[in-house]
């Protein structure tokens, strides 16, 4: 019988929409997908949630946590672990057939997004009104904040271990917060300035309360109100804020958007839905990969990778460190340092898309476009490439061979014009080992504002790329 023609490689390299060749089974697919993300999302607003929904996730899939597990212990090919950190970054791993010497295949995501953290003495009283002092976190258009629906989420800690978790906002029946701004009948000094010195920093003060206290002895009664309510309610006084963590986000669910519901509207798209993806990834894998799986989902990345939960910390490194002490023998120094060297790892963070009302700011060439594939970013950095991690092509072709054989669809880009601003992930931070990374995400409309906008295909296509990538046996050298 004759050999089949292999099929002409085109000269061209012309991007498509991925509805286009999208299947009956992928189009089910995607929506089961959506499905799963918009719950993620709606329930996983901090970083704190972020983390206890995965870690909620890995345990009903079967995964163990390292430090419970008994003395003793030994690792196999196809087990599953998983190493927290301080409520706020997760390692997961499922173990290879080969020796973890040879590298592991790392998906690396974040689990924060901008927000307005509330400051440690925060409540004040002001013009019969009861307010609470924020900082934002992270990169945001102040203004986008002001006059919208707020709900507060986080933890108090009081000094004799007991930690409360509060959720106010997110119920049909609950009260919501807000930041007030003036009106344009008052507002001619301030629309006179730019858009990022119309609202400043400290002027980003949540209204709260506007009932008085009945005790008539109190000089600030409806700061005493507010304070009654967090006492009955939760246990809590006003040194308490100390010890807390507390973070305003927008209220509300995401939602399905467009008349055709092919988009997700919702916070936190940057970069919950990489991460969603990547942990959809891990539990989705259906085998024992030939190198060992890692989901990484890591904190602080909005203000820099810093702290004992940032991408700058050794989490990872020792994490990994556990495995080989479960495995092969036990620990080795040289063998965890092979190990990192010789991992493959994505940078699972979104890019932005093509925005046609705002075209000067990409380069048409190089934009990332709404729902034609996950988007691969050979480096990013500002300017002449300033804090990039640029990936190498070897690497990078490599990339493209797993997602081409696992039909998911891709696209390159740069984030904006050159000289026009860019970005960072924790693609450098992971660089540093010596592995290969590269920057590979969900595209995003209006990133790092109160609502974000993604395709629905474009994170099937990650869902995809991403589990290809963890089940990769790497080409023969």
């Amino acid at each position: 019988m004759p050999k089949k023609k292999a099929a002409k490689e085109s000269l061209t390299y012309e991007r498509k929409s991925g509805y286009a060749s999208l299947s009956p089974a992928d189009s089910k697919r995607m929506e089961d997908i959506s499905r799963d993300y918009l719950a993620f999302l709606g329930t996983a607003k901090t970083e704190r949630e972020a983390h206890d929904e995965a870690v909620k996730r890995l345990e009903a899939a079967g995964f163990r946590d390292l430090e419970g597990l008994p003395a003793g212990s030994r690792l196999a090919a196809g087990d599953k672990v998983f190493r927290a950190g301080a409520g706020k970054t997760v390692a997961a791993f499922v173990v290879g057939r080969k020796p973890l010497e040879e590298g592991l295949h790392i998906l690396g995501a974040h689990i924060d997004s901008p927000r307005l953290d509330v400051k440690q003495n925060p409540l004040y009283e002001s013009g019969e009104m009861a307010l609470l002092d924020t900082h934002y976190y992270g990169g945001i258009k102040k203004y986008q904040w002001v006059s919208i629906p707020l709900a507060l989420h986080g933890v108090f800690v009081r000094p004799d271990g007991k930690k409360i978790s509060l959720t106010i906002g997110e119920e049909p029946g609950d009260p919501v917060f807000t930041i007030t701004d003036l009106l344009p009948h008052l507002a001619a000094d301030q629309m006179k300035k730019t858009m990022g010195e119309g609202i400043e920093g400290e002027g980003l003060d949540v209204l709260i309360g506007s009932t008085p206290s009945k005790d008539k002895k109190a000089k600030e009664k409806i700061k005493l109100r507010v304070l009654e309510l967090l006492k009955e309610r939760f246990g809590v006084v006003e040194a308490d804020f100390v010890s807390s963590e507390l973070e305003f986000v927008p209220a509300g669910p995401p939602r399905e958007a467009g008349l055709d519901r092919s988009m997700i509207l919702g916070y936190g798209h940057d970069d919950r839905s990489c991460a969603f993806a990547s942990l959809r990834a891990l539990l989705d894998l259906g085998g024992v990969p030939p190198h060992t799986a890692c989901v990484l989902l890591a904190d602080k990345e909005e203000i820099g990778s810093s702290g004992s939960t940032g991408m700058e910390s050794s989490f990872l490194e020792n994490a990994v460190a556990e495995l080989f002490n479960l495995t092969e023998g036990g620990y080795d120094g040289l063998g965890l340092r092979r190990a990192l060297e010789r991992s493959w790892a994505l940078s699972a963070d979104v890019n932005a898309l093509h925005d046609p009302l705002y075209p000067a700011v990409s380069e048409r060439k190089n934009a990332a476009n709404l729902n034609q594939g996950v988007i691969v970013t050979k480096y990013t950095g500002s300017r002449g490439k300033s804090g990039a991690s640029d990936a190498n092509a070897e690497f990078v072709a490599e990339v493209r061979r797993i997602f081409d054989g696992a039909g998911a669809l891709w696209q390159s880009a740069e984030l904006g014009k050159v000289d026009q601003g860019g970005g960072g992930t924790i693609a450098f931070l992971l660089a540093r080992f010596g592995m290969s990374v590269l920057d590979c995400g969900v595209g995003v409309l209006s990133m790092h504002a109160p609502w974000e906008l993604i395709g629905k295909l474009d994170l099937l296509m990650a869902c995809k790329g991403y589990r290809a990538f963890l089940l990769d046996g790497r080409r023969a050298k």
